[in-house]
């Protein structure tokens, strides 16, 4: 359960903000996305590895 303390003077915007901020890191609008439909365990490695090979040509970049 995520908890938003609206400090004094504080815009309810942007407590409404950091709330969606918090919300987003927990990870359950992603989550949620993934298990709308079912996905082969085969599938899901494959997009895995793909993404960490993404992730490493990324950083392979930067340190060159």
């Amino acid at each position: 359960m995520i908890i938003v303390n609206v400090k004094d003077n504080e815009s309810v915007d942007r407590a409404l903000k950091r709330f969606k901020k918090k919300f987003e890191r927990t990870g359950v609008l992603k989550e949620l996305r993934a298990r709308t439909f079912f996905e082969k365990p085969s599938v899901s490695k494959r997009k895995q590895k793909e993404r960490a090979k993404y992730k490493q040509t990324l950083f392979a970049k930067d340190n060159y």
